[in-house]
């Protein structure tokens, strides 16, 4: 098994450790970084189709990802106040202008490519063996170009220490959703190493649910991505409740996507002065999901 971690962490490593690109060929790397993503979240969909007991294994899905959807977020929401207490960040809150309806939109077309796949699968009779093999090469290059992007964020090791809030805050996320992870796998009775894959996506829901996907099948990688989904959702109106008064709170349970997605959000509420921390607070998480994830499924 830590083989084939290597395997999947060679090509993230890769693509860090290539020179910075320009804006131009960035661009196209991010383009093409968004199509596999639908695409493989298509695979996804096919995958979940030639399951047996199409239904029942439905109904597990959904309560794998709900249980685990509140214990690592009450788990998150009950310690993230600590920071906001004792290392306080000053916001400059108001009211945000940003039309949530439409970002949570844009979020759910992601899951619309799962269901595509879903529907394209139950239509015709799908082999599932190049499926598999189709997604393993395209998580591969996916990596790749990931590493890419994380080594283009503009973020040096030097800026991402000197900022304690950043670090404060992802390294509680981390604590707190893997205490969270090994309460939802005791509750339903799952082997203590799956909650804590589980509880390691961070709000990334895209390579969370295709790594649990590639290593535990298709029902435990549906599970991870609905988790991982509803809680960029949610975090996005969270965001806009919690800036004024908890910021790190609002940064911290927006996850991996306080560096990208959910950043505009953070930027509105928060005012400019929380930009960098959300930065640096995302890309630790963004950098961990990979590693720690693996990490736990070698071990299984």
């Amino acid at each position: 098994m830590f083989s084939g971690m290597l395997l999947i962490i060679a090509p993230l490593l890769v693509g860090y450790l290539l020179p910075q690109l320009s804006e131009k060929k960035l661009h196209t790397i991010n383009k093409t970084t968004e199509l596999l993503v639908f695409i493989i979240l298509l695979l996804m969909g096919l995958s979940l189709a030639v399951l047996d007991n199409l239904n029942d294994n439905f109904q597990q899905i959904f309560l794998y990802a709900s249980t685990f959807f509140i214990c690592i977020g009450t788990a998150n929401l009950l310690s993230l106040p600590i920071i906001d207490k004792f290392i306080p960040i000053e916001s400059q809150g108001k009211k945000s202008n940003i039309n949530v309806l439409s970002m949570i939109l844009e979020s759910s077309k992601l899951m619309g490519s799962v269901l595509a796949g879903l529907v394209i699968g139950l239509i015709f009779n799908i082999n599932p063996a190049p499926v598999d093999s189709a997604s393993e090469i395209i998580l591969i290059l996916l990596l790749f170009l990931i590493g890419i992007q994380l080594k283009n964020s503009g973020l040096t090791l030097k800026t991402i220490i000197l900022n304690k809030h950043g670090l404060a805050i992802a390294s509680m996320v981390i604590v707190t959703a893997l205490l969270g992870g090994l309460l939802a796998a005791y509750l339903l009775d799952l082997p203590a190493l799956h909650g804590l894959a589980m509880a390691s996506g961070f709000g990334w829901y895209s390579l969370s649910g295709i790594l649990m996907g590639d290593a535990l099948g298709p029902i435990y990688g549906g599970s991870a991505f609905i988790l991982e989904l509803a809680r960029e959702i949610f975090a996005i109106m969270l965001i806009t409740v919690l800036m004024h008064r908890f910021p790190a709170t609002g940064i911290g349970y927006a996850g991996a996507t306080a560096m990208d997605f959910s950043l505009p959000v953070i930027k509105t509420t928060g005012g400019i002065a929380v930009v960098p921390i959300a930065i640096v607070s995302g890309f630790i998480l963004s950098l961990m999901v990979p590693f720690l994830m693996l990490f736990f499924l070698s071990l299984i």
